[in-house]
């Protein structure tokens, strides 16, 4: 028996779990979204009624409110949404204990242990579906296959609070007619280049040569090719290996624009304060520094280094995150966002190798500040320490740290 996988995903996860906390909101449109004074102006997810009247998730409040004036806007609670999240995965583990969360509202489940046929299977989808929606309130929608592509394919195919398969016996009819952007790791700069290259359709993709599309795409053209052709065998990971930290970070949209690198320094400062800070609580050395950029057009890139030391030293973070920023952002525009993210890492326990070329005096002085700095924050509050240079510019630096909102790759919209 072919494996059969599923792919679980919460509808409108956010607006729903608003909803069964606003009942007041019940047959009015709405969404989930940040907070325009902040900046943090976009709309996360919406129930459908908002949907309806052309609210999209990803566009600016005001863009949202212009198509539908008696929107009602809730701001985000991330840790309410990460209970319901954690609830639902556990209805999955009774299952299965090959779950592998996508995001908070998405997850593949591994069920071929659990059934003797597509057809119990099939049954086991629906199962799911009807419980979490019993027991919690939220619906999902299932896609069944026998690869992780094309179960999520499956799960995006219908919804609200549907089941749709993908067999190897319809598979071909089904699917291959679907637009290529539906097709898992498609993005919008992907998509541009499949166009040009005249494919628009998953059947399109999966009768190109191979060898065209490695040229054009790289590695991810041989691998976008197995997709389209089914041949996708990844397994769906234990729920048991998903609890080992890969990466630690923060990112912050500034309070007003920042027009010079002054401006880019300070953010920086505090948002590698977070980022250390949490490095050393959970006892980890990094080695990785990437930085993210948004600018006031909303384009944005991510830049990495890799250094020669391990570090959790503040200054070290924010330092290697400026000469990312400085060597490759030639302001264009103002910048509007920013984010750093650290990864590679060891054990703070771990015996480290000295360098002749660095000032360890220094760097063990920094870390004993920091440990210092981290005491006192622990028995005041973030706001008790400030480096001087963050008075310069209050309004700038009036966040704290604690506050900021976890990555952009951490926190994604919902469908």
């Amino acid at each position: 028996m072919n494996r059969i996988i599923l792919h679980s995903d919460c509808n409108c996860f956010y607006a729903s779990v608003e909803a069964l906390y606003h009942p007041e909101l019940q047959g009015k449109p709405f969404a989930v979204g940040g907070d325009p004074e902040k900046r943090h102006g976009i709309i996360l997810t919406k129930n459908q009624l908002a949907k309806d009247c052309g609210v999209s998730t990803g566009e600016a409040l005001w863009q949202a409110r212009r198509k539908c004036p008696q929107l009602t806007v809730l701001p985000p609670r991330f840790a309410l949404y990460m209970r319901y999240s954690q609830k639902i995965r556990q209805i999955y583990l009774e299952y299965t204990d090959q779950v592998e969360p996508f995001g908070l509202d998405e997850a593949w489940l591994d069920i071929t242990g659990s059934v003797l046929s597509a057809e119990q299977g099939i049954h086991l989808a629906n199962e799911i579906r009807h419980r979490v929606h019993k027991e919690l309130g939220v619906t999902v929608s299932v896609g069944v296959s026998w690869n992780k592509v094309f179960a999520k394919l499956g799960s995006d195919y219908k919804k609200p609070d549907a089941t749709t398969v993908f067999l190897q016996k319809n598979w071909k009819d089904r699917i291959w007619p679907l637009s290529v952007e539906n097709l898992l790791f498609v993005g919008s700069a992907t998509h541009k280049k499949l166009l040009q290259l005249g494919v628009h359709t998953i059947g399109d993709l999966a009768a190109m040569p191979q060898k065209v599309l490695q040229e054009q795409l790289g590695k991810s053209g041989n691998t976008l090719w197995e997709y389209a052709n089914g041949l996708d065998t990844t397994p769906v990971a234990r729920w048991s290996n998903q609890t080992v930290v890969k990466s630690i970070g923060n990112s912050t949209t500034a309070p007003r624009d920042l027009t010079n690198e002054k401006d880019v320094k300070k953010t920086l400062l505090i948002l590698a304060d977070s980022v250390a800070h949490r490095l050393r609580k959970q006892n980890f050395l990094a080695k990785t520094v990437c930085l993210w950029v948004r600018d006031t057009k909303f384009n944005s890139f991510t830049r990495q280094h890799t250094r020669q030391q391990f570090t959790c030293i503040t200054r070290e973070i924010a330092e290697d995150a400026f000469a990312l920023f400085h060597a490759n952002y030639h302001w264009s525009h103002p910048v509007r966002s920013l984010g750093i993210t650290v990864s590679d890492f060891a054990p703070s326990s771990q015996c480290v190798q000295t360098n002749l070329f660095h000032d360890e005096v220094t760097r063990e002085r920094s870390a004993k500040l920091d440990a210092t700095v981290d005491d006192l924050k622990k028995r005041y509050g973030n706001s008790c320490v400030y480096p001087a240079v963050l008075l310069e510019d209050k309004n700038l630096s009036n966040f704290e740290a604690s506050n900021i909102s976890a990555v952009p790759s951490s926190i994604k919209t919902t469908d």
